[in-house]
């Protein structure tokens, strides 16, 4: 008996099937990938003592937790997320105008605007720091305001990049609606800009937070101690021996905020800005002279 023909809605269903499966076998080698260095770091948190040859540690405890507290881990932790926070909030926006201003042609000389936007990653970090330094110390700028200025320079490139790759997508008459309908340049700000790029800046300010996150360089010769942050303990703690187990703790305590603002970016990104956000093309209106905003 010949088989019957295969329907087109079948075969499209089994290769979406597989599709899914190829999808879902990626996405679990990818995180295998990503996690297996982070396991020595989970055994060496949790171990009071391991000696060789044994595979795992041979006596399990708390004593990296209350080595790390000792290091001084929570307040370096605090201040690590209080530097972080506000680098983001200062890189993110200055990223966003300067891609829309790079967009929409409103620059003089875009390209060139573009170069020194970017300079911060081609130039040596070490040799940038050193002489951005001497420039601080000669005017009397803080060291804890020089420090959050340097990172946010040094973000810059990375939030400019990621706006600027927004807004070319972005669709202007979503705005100019909103102008006709009569809403202000604020209202036009807040409830339809920040809307529609909502996905692009959680991006840009994850970016930006990890760089002054994980930043040691800076911190070290420009905080000139006045800031005590995370790495830097780490690495003190990190260059004597025995403390194993204390910098094993402080290790995956400086991946949790990471991998959190991470989840919430992925999250923000699969999200659609809702209808209510901002002004529908079909909803407009031809305008009465009084409502022609000025």
């Amino acid at each position: 008996m010949r088989p019957g023909p295969v329907s087109p809605g079948s075969t499209l269903v089994a290769s979406h099937g597989a599709g899914r499966a190829v999808r879902l076998v990626t996405g679990i080698l990818l995180i295998a990938w990503f996690a297996l260095p982070f396991v020595p770091l989970v055994l060496w948190a949790g171990a009071d003592r391991w000696s060789f040859p044994s595979p795992l540690p041979t006596a399990w405890g708390t004593r990296g937790l209350v080595a790390a507290e000792g290091f001084g881990a929570v307040p370096a932790f605090l201040t690590s997320t209080a530097l972080a926070v506000t680098v983001a909030a200062v890189a993110t926006p200055l990223g966003a105008l300067a891609a829309r201003a790079l967009t929409f042609g409103s620059v003089p000389w875009p390209r060139a605007v573009a170069a020194l936007l970017l300079s911060p990653i081609a130039l040596p970090p070490f040799a940038a720091v050193l002489g951005v330094n001497v420039v601080l110390l000669r005017t009397y700028v803080p060291p804890v305001a020089g420090t959050v200025l340097v990172l946010v320079v040094l973000a810059l490139p990375y939030t400019a990049f990621v706006m600027r790759t927004a807004y070319g997508a972005y669709d202007m008459s979503y705005e100019e609606n909103a102008r006709l309908l009569g809403a202000s340049r604020r209202d036009v700000l807040l409830r339809v800009q920040v809307p529609l790029l909502a996905p692009a800046l959680a991006r840009a300010a994850f970016l930006a937070f990890l760089v002054a996150w994980s930043d040691y360089l800076v911190t070290v010769i420009v905080g000139a101690g006045e800031l005590v942050t995370l790495p830097l303990v780490v690495a003190g703690a990190a260059a004597a021996v025995g403390n194993d187990a204390a910098v094993a703790v402080m290790s995956l305590a400086a991946i949790i905020p990471p991998i959190v603002l991470l989840l919430a970016t992925v999250s923000l990104g699969r999200r659609r800005p809702t209808r209510s956000a901002y002004a529908p093309a079909a909803t407009v209106v031809p305008p009465t002279p009084e409502r022609i905003p000025a």
